[in-house]
This record gives structure tokens, C-alpha cells and sequence, in this order.
């Protein structure tokens, strides 16, 4: 059942998106709506139903949501018009992207094809899917536990080598998304349709700009970072560092087969095969995986909580992003390192997270807010 408010729909997502009981002081958290600031809604006077005017809240929210909803559609329609004089544009990543997906395709090369290339692919996507699920996302986006710097980079490195761009902008857009979610200004909105939604917006510019970028009024806290700064001064570093861990990985492959016996031309072969299966079609499987968060689970699916927007709890996409589907559980608590709000709700991340913790290697993990304020009634 979901969880019902008599608030408008930006008031949900503003209430939605606080974590202010458990924000950590100077981290983003401390003074934004999931991530993200909004000075719309914390600058937003607290007046009572008498003085706005109307005679019941359903008339105010009635009113609000009207007035929402003229102003996104005023802000399509200057799109669409903008839209009329404007060629296509490709954004710098659109190219690449393509190619990453046909190079994949030599993947299912006959010669390729075996049960051992597919556990590989498995593993890779089970692993350097962290990077995101973990790393960029739980950790760096929404600040959600604490780990030593070694342990940061390590999961930004796992990031980093399926090609998912830089921490700055990853969060930015992260970020933004939370603060617009689903409105006109929602950098991957399923308004706009599916294929946007999936990878339109990675591919095509929005009004002559690319809406994967880096926005400081998001990722302030990111770029303090030397090294997350330095990848923004340099474009191509993280498709260097991609490169330079493919290489990697086919030298391992090919170390390992030399071992166990095989000679060096069929090595060579085998590893090439394991490249493409570990790497370059793991990238693929984890972009898409990755994407489908924004696209299926903002269509398809229940909701536990009234948030405002339209994301979704997808069971499938749950599945196959290690918990990352629950995506209307993370609306409803951005900051929180679980998203696992009810038992059958499986969070392969937050058990990762769980073990870090045991491990002395993470710290301040933010629990869910029913647990928070359930701990704080107890204090």
C-alpha cells in the first residue's frame, strides 16, 4: 500500500528527499533535498491555509499542481519550438557509445562463444557494477556511509573502467536528477519517452547542451577532490584509464593460459576472447543495467511511498542492479545506504556495504529512516 500525503507534489518530494536527522556536517547532505539543492523549497515561506487564499488543502494542491503544471508545459513547448530550428545535435560521448556496443558485438564471434566466457561476464558485471551501485552512487552522490580514501578511489576505479564518465559528472547529474525528478528540467525524464530516458539523453543534446555534464552547484563537494578535478581538466583521462585496464586485462588472460599450459598463439586468441566478454561486453551490460534504473524504474513497477514522482520499486531491475531497482525506496529516502524497506526486498549493495562495515572499513552508513527514527525514539 502506499504510504499517503495530502501535500503537493513538490512539497512530497521536497519532505521525500530530506535527510537533515541524519546528515553529516559539511557533506552535501547537510544542506540539500536527496543530494541536491534546492533553494526553491528551503527558501519557501511556512504559511498557513487562511492566509493563502483557498478554502481546503485539495484546492491549494490543486491549484499549485496546475500552475506546475502550465509552467513545465510552457517550458516543452519553448523546447519543441526550440527544437524546430535546431538541428540534431550529437553529444561527445554519442560516438564512443556507439562504437563500445558494435565492438561488443565481436563478442558472440563463434570461436568466443563458451560456458567460461559467460561466468566471466557474470563475475565482471557482479563486480565492476559496484562501482556505480557503490561507489558513484551510494557513496559519492548521496554520502551515504563513509570509507577511507583507498577504498573511495577503489570503487571510483571500478566506475571508472566500465566507462560510466567521471565522479563530477555523474553526480552532478545524479544530483539533479533528484531535484527535478520527472519534471521538465529531469535530466533522463521518461516524460519525454522511454528510448530518452534509457540512453536518448547520453546521445542527443537538449537545447544545444549535453545533460550528462558537470554543474558545481551539484558536485561542489566532488571537485574539492584533486583527483576528481584533475579528470574533469582532462577529458580523455578516463577514457585512458579504460583503455589502460583493458590492456590489463588482456595481458592477465593471457598470463594465466600461458600457466595453466595453453601455448602462446592460442592464448593470445583465448585472451582476446575473454577481453571482449570481461570488458567490452560487460561495459554494454552494465550501461544498460545502469540505465534501465532510470528508464524502467521510473515506468514499471509499485510504489511503497507517495513521493511525488513516478519512480518505481522493479523487482527485475532490482535484480540485476543488486538492489538498485528498489528506486521508489531511494526516492523516498535518498540518503539512506539500504534501500531495503521491506524483507523480501533484496539489497545485494547494502549487505556489500553491511561487510565494509564488520570489516572496519566503512563508518557512518546511514540506516534506512524507519530505523533511524525508531533508534531515536529509543534514545
Amino acid at each position: 500500500m502506499i504510504q499517503k500525503n495530502s501535500q503537493s507534489r513538490s512539497e512530497i518530494k521536497h519532505v521525500a528527499g530530506r535527510s537533515h536527522d541524519h546528515a553529516v556536517e559539511g557533506s552535501p547532505e547537510s544542506h540539500v533535498v536527496g543530494g541536491s539543492p534546492d533553494p526553491t523549497h528551503e527558501n519557501r515561506p511556512q504559511v498557513s491555509l487562511a492566509e493563502t487564499g483557498f478554502e481546503s488543502v485539495e484546492e491549494w494542491d490543486g491549484q499549485e499542481t496546475a500552475h506546475n503544471n502550465q509552467t513545465a508545459h510552457s517550458d516543452q513547448t519553448a523546447d519543441n519550438e526550440s527544437a524546430q530550428h535546431r538541428p540534431i545535435q550529437l553529444t561527445n560521448i554519442a560516438i564512443p557509445i556507439a562504437a563500445v556496443h558494435l565492438l561488443a558485438l565481436f563478442a558472440f564471434w563463434p570461436a568466443f562463444i563458451c560456458w567460461q566466457n559467460f561466468v566471466l561476464l557474470i563475475v565482471c558485471v557482479l563486480v565492476f557494477g559496484q562501482g556505480m551501485n557503490l561507489g558513484y552512487h551510494r557513496l559519492l552522490a548521496h554520502r551515504s556511509l563513509k570509507v577511507p580514501k583507498w577504498i573511495e578511489y577503489l570503487y571510483v576505479s571500478l566506475a571508472l573502467c566500465s566507462l560510466e564518465e567521471s565522479p563530477g559528472k555523474w553526480v552532478s547529474t545524479h544530483r539533479r536528477h533528484h531535484n527535478h525528478s520527472d519534471e521538465h528540467h529531469d535530466p533522463h525524464s521518461p516524460d519525454r519517452g522511454f528510448v530518452w530516458s534509457h540512453f536518448g539523453w547520453l546521445l542527443f543534446k537538449r537545447n544545444g547542451e549535453e545533460e550528462f555534464r558537470v554543474d558545481e552547484r551539484y558536485s561542489a563537494d566532488i571537485l574539492s577532490d584533486p583527483f576528481y578535478a584533475a579528470l574533469e581538466k582532462n577529458p580523455l583521462l578516463p577514457g585512458v584509464i579504460y583503455l589502460m585496464h583493458a590492456v590489463l586485462f588482456y595481458l592477465f588472460c593471457w598470463a594465466i593460459l600461458v600457466l595453466i599450459g595453453s601455448d602462446t598463439g592460442s592464448a593470445a586468441i583465448s585472451a582476446m576472447g575473454a577481453t571482449l566478454w570481461g570488458v567490452v561486453l560487460r561495459t554494454v551490460v552494465v550501461w544498460h543495467i545502469t540505465w534501465s534504473v532510470n528508464s524502467l524504474s521510473h515506468i514499471f513497477g509499485y510504489q511503497n511511498y507517495q513521493t511525488g514522482e513516478e519512480s518505481r520499486n522493479n523487482w527485475l531491475v532490482a535484480l540485476l542492479a543488486s538492489g538498485e531497482g528498489w528506486h521508489n525506496n531511494h526516492h523516498a529516502d535518498p540518503a539512506s545506504a539500504s534501500v531495503q524497506h521491506k524483507w523480501w526486498e533484496f539489497d545485494v549493495t547494502y549487505y556489500h556495504i553491511l561487510v565494509l562495515e564488520f570489516l572496519g572499513l566503512a563508518s557512518q552508513v546511514v540506516r534506512p529512516r524507519h530505523v533511524r527514527t525508531r533508534d531515536s525514539n529509543e534514545r
